[in-house]
């Protein structure tokens, strides 16, 4: 087994029943996760000994997130214990024309407020292959960017193949803020993970694609796949293409890039999406094993990653609870959906 560190804020979402809209709702379903969480599930999941890092507040709801975490195999050893919160937020399952909606309650959490003290990172880094992280944690406040940068630097000294997802939040920061602290960053990422969006709010590159008409043209954006590993030294660069026809059907593929050559995945059709949250998240956890288990074959990986993300898109909750038994099926062309007996 492989050991694994994600690092960020695992929240508590919470959710009316069904297609309910907020304002309809007497209840919430309480559906713990978070980026780099939902990758550590995942992981866990495909057989990897997965840490998760972060700190959550010592009573009993904090607990929650702690006991999720656990519940499906992820080692949460190096969670730090203190602080007086746990970030929340609220998601509304969109249907047809009518997008979900996520509303934030998270600041001022344990994470944010978390000092260099709460982890050794050195410890934690010792024995590891890979570290994960995502551009939604130097978002929630200047520490965690600070933190970051720390996990980053000892990753580096310990070895650790590093891997960002760059989700850029406008909920969280601006682009300009986003760019300043990213690019610094990005110089101990090995593999880099983001969408059209995210390159140009996080990094300020632009692909030549009109992704909001639907052209999700693979050849928009191997320029600025070039680019991108020119500039930051990047070992590979991967794009998940999405196109988004309504909230419950999506076009589903990806575009890596390893310096010489592109590779692009198969395309699935996702309808009816049951959960899209963490669909980008199962895609990494996808990536991560998919390049683990089939070293130096890039094409192998990245469809290992497209399906366990197109399944993730059928599953409530944050997580991907999927086996990697289920991921290799679909991905060897089992998509028909019959009946397992």
């Amino acid at each position: 087994m492989s050991k694994v560190i994600t690092f960020g804020e695992i929240m508590l979402r919470l959710s009316p029943d069904g297609n309910d809209r907020f304002i309809q709702a007497d209840k919430f379903r309480i559906i713990p996760g978070g980026g780099e969480a939902n990758v550590a599930v995942s992981l866990a999941n495909y057989g990897h000994d997965a840490y998760y890092v972060s700190k959550l507040p010592k009573h009993e709801i904090g607990q929650i997130a702690i006991n999720a975490l656990r519940r499906y195999g992820v080692n949460t050893g190096y969670i730090s214990r203190g602080g007086d919160r746990i970030g929340l937020y609220y998601a509304e399952t969109g249907a047809s024309m009518r997008p979900s909606k996520v509303i934030y309650d998270r600041a001022h959490s344990a994470i944010a407020e978390a000092d260099p003290q709460d982890f050794d990172f050195d410890s934690i880094m010792e024995g590891a292959v890979w570290f994960h992280w995502s551009g939604i944690t130097p978002a929630i406040s200047d520490k965690a960017a600070e933190l970051t940068r720390l996990a980053c630097e000892a990753a580096k000294r310990h070895g650790v193949t590093v891997s960002v997802d760059l989700n850029f939040r406008k909920k969280l920061w601006t682009s300009e803020k986003a760019i300043s602290v990213m690019r610094p960053l990005m110089k101990y990422v090995d593999v880099c993970i983001g969408n059209e969006e995210d390159a140009e709010l996080c990094l300020g590159f632009k692909p030549d694609a009109d992704v909001e008409g639907g052209n999700t043209d693979a050849s928009g954006y191997e320029g600025i796949f070039r680019q991108m590993m020119k500039e930051f030294g990047f070992k590979y660069v991967v794009s998940t293409l999405r196109e988004s026809y309504s909230a419950t059907y999506n076009g589903w593929k990806a575009l890596i890039y390893d310096g010489k050559e592109f590779y692009q995945s198969k395309r699935y059709e996702i309808n009816p999406i049951i959960d899209r949250v963490g669909g980008g998240d199962s895609f990494s956890g996808g990536l991560i094993h998919g390049m683990l288990k089939y070293p130096g074959n890039q094409a192998a990986a990245l469809e290992f990653a497209v399906a366990a993300s197109a399944l993730k898109h059928t599953v409530n909750g944050d997580f991907n609870q999927v086996s990697e038994e289920e991921v290799l099926a679909l991905a060897g062309g089992s998509a028909n959906g019959r009946v397992q007996r």
